[in-house]
């Protein structure tokens, strides 16, 4: 297979400043204070240190010299500059690129910077003629400058005019080294570690924290990128990149890369902007034919999976059409941007989320993940291990490639010893840390399989759960089991385990709001299958929905939904307390609040029979609030307030039989003389 030539990766779509291609409308004055501090702002700035240094070198120094003639040209008391303004707006704009090409370079990707040092040392040179243009237009004899500062600007007008281009051979060479690296790892070579500790060296990336910053440099180059097979290179680039981190680095601990930006899974993400399949940020959200919202690369999966229910509500699909859900699209990107959050979409293939593919950037991922389980494997001291695990976290939550490539190498079995109660005892990072790579390794459909196979496993993420040593270690074990009973199959298996539906229901009662979300949601899920629902049920799944429906209602309501629907009479029976804050919630909710409690609403009353509708109709104003449901709710909410109302009054018409699911009453029925009658 041929190198990757250098011309695969196009000059990037730059980020100039808004003043950089827009002439100033300023005085006299005013323009050349402003070009006096513009040039002092370039002249501040550290040439690059280790790709075009002489480029960036040379015109730092040609801008000080300007930099002179502006504050000279300041300090006389008159000045007119009629004969020489345009040229001095032109100037302006001249300078304002410089500076942007200097920003870009050095807050840039090393490794983008590399594959392109012949287009920006060309650059340079272009910015660096236009100012030669522009110094041959000016007349010094004009202004009247002193003869130093005179002689100085006819040295630089001859440097800029006899300037050329300079491309550094060591930078064409380095580039070269990096592209056959390339070639070789496609071909599944493993690269010498000796010539790769030297060009990490020469770029300037001397550990794993800058490594991490090059990586997510990267992936902005890759969001910049237009054509196809420019990305696909980029990826390869921070395939090789992630791989020398891991390999030649002592690995990142939590804590250790505080520097970095912020990623979305560092977040605290709202309830809404999760998917409730991956339990990830969002970044396509679509809506399904019972009205729910699901991450679009999640949700696809799911249905090619052969499913044909929703995973939130247990429904059966009328059809399998997803609704791009523009407004919460939107809602999430805002979000994004406010926390400063890197925000890409699974439709743009901006990211190394696995739809892009490249042969290197697949092949470097494997050797990543061979080395890490390896030297996981190999490891003695538990602090050795937390650093590789906190590796293997991170580049498991990357993308699809690297969770197929992390079980692939073995990884599970070996995981699974760091989940146990003494390790938590002994290491809390270390516990976390292994219980988390689980989880999002679980993400990728194969790897639930493989975690469900080995005992070891799934034993040591139900321990994490029941016995974890700090909350987010048990929360984190309860979205594992939620992203595992995402498989049918899966589901009815753990909701038939006694311990896993003791540890999620303990999470729920008593565990902060976070992992107390993460245990409501994978509670959710269980309850689709039937036997788990009364279990959940004999442990008292109502009483703690009932407790906590005012602070989490949405997820509270979507429980007691499925409970009642799947867990029988008692679960009905179990329910009959939670009637009058259904109702509330009916009145005060979230739209999928009221749609789940509309709905619970009805199931309790046909279920449950007369006694249950009359507890219904204590509520004052319950004839209102259905009104206005039917009115105002989605079109789930608005089906279920008119059968709920049609269940009223039936009760109110003594017509007890009409709404009776064919069984008998949960409780004693109320006499025909305590009906409430209501007006509709």
């Amino acid at each position: 297979m041929a190198l990757i030539p250098p011309q695969v990766f196009p000059p990037r779509k730059r980020r100039p400043s808004a003043g950089a291609f827009i002439p100033p409308k300023f005085s006299d004055q005013r323009l050349l204070q402003s070009l006096f501090l513009l040039s002092q702002e370039i002249s501040s700035l550290k040439p690059l240190q280790f790709l075009l240094k002489r480029n960036s070198l040379s015109i730092i120094r040609k801008t000080k010299i300007l930099a002179i003639l502006f504050e000279e040209l300041l300090k006389k008391p008159i000045l007119v500059l009629s004969p020489t303004l345009l040229c001095l707006e032109e100037m302006y704009l001249v300078l304002q690129r410089i500076k942007t090409l200097l920003e870009d370079c050095v807050n840039g990707s090393k490794m983008w910077l590399l594959m392109q040092s012949d287009s920006v040392a060309n650059n340079f040179h272009e910015l660096t003629v236009e100012l030669a243009t522009l110094l041959d237009i000016f007349s010094v004899k004009e202004v009247e400058v002193s003869e130093d500062v005179e002689e100085l600007f006819l040295l630089l007008r001859k440097q800029c005019s006899q300037a050329k281009v300079f491309v550094d051979k060591r930078d064409s060479s380095l580039r070269l080294d990096v592209l056959t690296m390339l070639d070789r790892i496609q071909k599944e070579i493993v690269p010498d570690n000796s010539k790769l500790a030297e060009i990490f060296d020469f770029l300037g990336l001397p550990n794993s924290l800058s490594c991490k910053e090059e990586i997510e440099n990267l992936e902005d180059e890759v969001q910049n990128q237009k054509d196809e097979k420019a990305k696909s290179d980029m990826i390869a680039l921070i395939g090789l990149v992630r791989y020398a981190k891991c390999v030649l680095f002592e690995p990142l601990t939590p804590g250790s890369d505080s520097k970095t930006k912020k990623l979305a899974s560092d977040a605290n993400i709202p309830a809404d902007f999760r998917c409730p399949i991956s339990l990830d940020l969002m970044r396509d959200p679509v809506v399904m034919a019972t009205g729910q919202t699901y991450d679009r690369e999640s949700i696809a999966l799911w249905i090619e999976s052969g499913h044909n229910t929703c995973p939130k509500t247990g429904q059966a699909l009328v059809h399998t059409s997803l609704i791009p859900n523009q407004a919460l699209k939107n809602l999430i990107a805002m979000w994004c941007r406010e926390l400063k959050i890197p925000f890409e979409t699974a439709g743009d293939n901006n990211r190394t989320n696995g739809v892009i593919k490249n042969k290197a950037a697949l092949e470097a991922t494997k050797m990543t993940a061979s080395f890490l389980v390896n030297k996981m494997s190999a490891s003695q001291s538990m602090e050795a291990v937390n650093g590789v695990i906190y590796e293997l976290r991170t580049l498991a939550k990357s993308n699809s490639d690297s969770r197929a490539c992390i079980a692939e190498a073995g990884a599970i079995p070996v995981l699974a010893r760091y989940l146990g109660s003494d390790v938590g005892v002994g290491s809390l990072n270390l516990q976390v840390n292994a219980v988390t790579a689980m989880l999002n390794l679980s993400i990728l459909e194969a790897n639930k399989t493989r975690i469900m196979e080995n005992g070891k496993a799934l034993n040591g993420v139900i321990e994490v759960l029941r016995t974890g040593a700090t909350w987010e270690a048990k929360g984190n074990a309860a979205a594992t089991i939620f992203s595992l009973s995402c498989v049918h199959s899966h589901r009815k298996l753990l909701g038939r385990k006694t311990r896993v539906i003791k540890g999620l229901m303990d999470l729920a009662k008593s565990g902060p709001p976070g992992p107390k979300r993460d245990a409501l949601v994978a509670i959710l899920n269980l309850a689709g299958d039937r036997e788990a629902a009364r279990r959940l049920v004999e442990e008292g799944v109502v009483d703690v929905v009932k407790e906590i429906i005012n602070v989490l209602p949405v997820e509270a309501a979507a429980i007691l939904e499925m409970v009642v629907k799947r867990g029988g009479i008692m679960a009905v029976a179990a329910a009959h307390n939670t009637i009058k804050k259904l109702g509330t919630l009916m009145r005060e909710g979230s739209e999928t609040a009221r749609e789940s409690a509309v709905a619970t609403l009805v199931t309790i009353c046909r279920k449950g029979g007369a006694e249950m509708v009359a507890e219904l109709a204590t509520i004052i104003g319950i004839e209102r609030i259905i009104w206005e449901l039917m009115g105002s709710g989605t079109m789930r909410a608005r089906r279920k307030a008119s059968s709920l109302l049609r269940t009223v009054k039936r009760w109110a018409a003594g017509l007890d039989g009409d709404f009776l699911e064919g069984h008998s009453t949960v409780a004693t029925s109320s006499s025909s003389s305590s009906r409430v009658v209501i007006s509709v």
